[in-house]
């Protein structure tokens, strides 16, 4: 019954451990899932009861465990050897050397005790070093179930080196035990605990420079799309101010080429060289030449997708925030309503910008209607959460900049950005 115990626990390490690393199916997800520790356990049982080969069960194991990985899931290998290791570490060497030692330390050195004349570990302590291993379990699972950063080869290499120093002492400590019958290993149990020990803080170690490398390019990409859109608006102010230039002597020659030639065709292409120039009498007029920019390309989107857009924005004054912060903040915000607004009927598409200072405060709310069952939400409703999602995380960073603040509002499908930002 306790070898049937160890069993089950040991699947459900391998089952835990393809499940923290391993997140791509093969196959489909239930048979992916399920195979491996099927035949995991299955494996195991055979090599327990039925087939003799003491220490070296263990190089079946880790064959055995990595084929499956490798199989099942789409994984690269030194991942699948990721797995293995810390599926094999749990199983045997941290939790039984721990175990043994704890143990060893109540019972005096005497673990062992004979039944039918063969040396086998006391019931007392099998038992201490199954409850162990879930306890060590459920630790490993809290610290990796969210695990999602790629572990490069190089560092997975230094980690195996660790691995190795781990199970050559652990497999001296099992040999010794099966096949030599040595009943005291107390001394290796010891070293195999302290080397397990160093292996975890190895691991972790690792974990933290993926994660970090990971979020310096989640940065250097956030920073890259923020400059293109900085340098996109420059360019569009560049060209805006060229026609704008030339807009009122257009005008003029409008009213001059209609009194010469008042024929219907004259007429005509004046009508339709005015309406060409109409978006610039519609300007909003902010008091920032930047931030005008900005509205009306984003009005133009928004008449584009038959979005009612509105702005209110008096920055008159404010001068204290940069270009590339005022281009985060509108820019994104606005982009967001739009995205929102082209799932809803063309009825419902409403976005209201206002901005303004009340008192020693700048204030700026926008609003739109957002489609049913939407949810407050700080990430991305796309697939590919790497390139998305840094539309409001960049727009509290240019907030918290100025010492502001955001709230966000979900009130009777109206979706609400609320931002205030104290002046200087």
């Amino acid at each position: 019954m306790l070898d049937i115990m160890a069993t089950i626990t040991e699947t459900t390490i391998f089952y835990i451990m393809t499940l923290c690393f391993c997140k791509t199916c093969r196959f489909q997800t239930v048979i992916s899932r399920i195979a491996p520790p099927v035949v995991y356990t299955m494996a195991v049982i055979v090599m327990t009861f039925f087939v003799d080969i003491g220490a070296y069960r263990i190089f079946v194991i880790f064959a055995l465990m990595i084929v499956l990985i490798l199989i099942c899931y789409k994984v690269s290998i030194h991942s699948a050897f990721i797995v293995m290791e810390l599926a094999y570490l749990l199983i045997a060497p941290l939790t039984e050397s721990v175990g043994l030692s704890i143990m060893g330390v109540i019972y005096h050195g005497n673990v062992m005790t004979q039944v039918d004349g063969t040396a086998i570990i006391k019931w007392q302590i099998y038992v201490f070093i199954i409850l162990l291993r879930l306890l060590f379990l459920i630790i490993a699972y809290r610290l990796l179930k969210n695990f999602k950063y790629d572990i490069q080869a190089k560092d997975a290499a230094i980690v195996s080196i660790s691995f190795l120093l781990v199970f050559v002492v652990s497999f001296a400590s099992t040999y010794g035990y099966l096949n030599l019958e040595t009943s005291d290993t107390s001394l290796l149990d010891l070293i195999t605990s302290v080397l397990g020990v160093v292996f975890i803080v190895q691991f972790l170690y690792s974990r933290n420079v993926s994660y970090l490398r990971d979020q310096e390019q989640r940065d250097k990409m956030q920073i890259a799309q923020l400059q293109q859109q900085f340098a996109y608006y420059q360019e569009k102010m560049k060209d805006e101010e060229r026609v704008r230039s030339i807009y009122h002597d257009l005008k003029n020659h409008l009213l001059v080429m209609e009194s010469r030639q008042n024929t219907e065709d004259t007429r005509q292409m004046a009508e339709t060289l005015r309406s060409q120039i109409a978006d610039y009498e519609d300007y909003v007029h902010t008091g920032n030449e930047f931030l005008d920019i900005i509205l009306k390309d984003k009005a133009a989107k928004a008449r584009e997708k038959q979005i009612d857009f509105s702005a209110m924005v008096d920055f008159h004054g404010i001068d204290f925030m940069e270009p590339l912060d005022i281009s985060t903040i509108f820019g994104n915000a606005i982009d967001n309503a739009i995205e929102a607004s082209e799932h809803l009927p063309e009825y419902q598409r409403l976005i209201t910008v206002k901005a303004e200072r009340v008192r020693d405060m700048l204030l700026i709310t926008i609003e739109n209607n957002t489609p049913p069952g939407n949810h407050l939400t700080e990430g991305t409703t796309k697939k590919d959460r790497f390139v998305h999602g840094f539309g409001i995380p960049n727009i509290k960073k240019a907030v918290e900049k100025y010492g502001g603040q955001c709230s966000f509002q979900l009130k009777e499908r109206t979706y609400r950005l609320k931002i205030l930002i104290p002046f200087p």
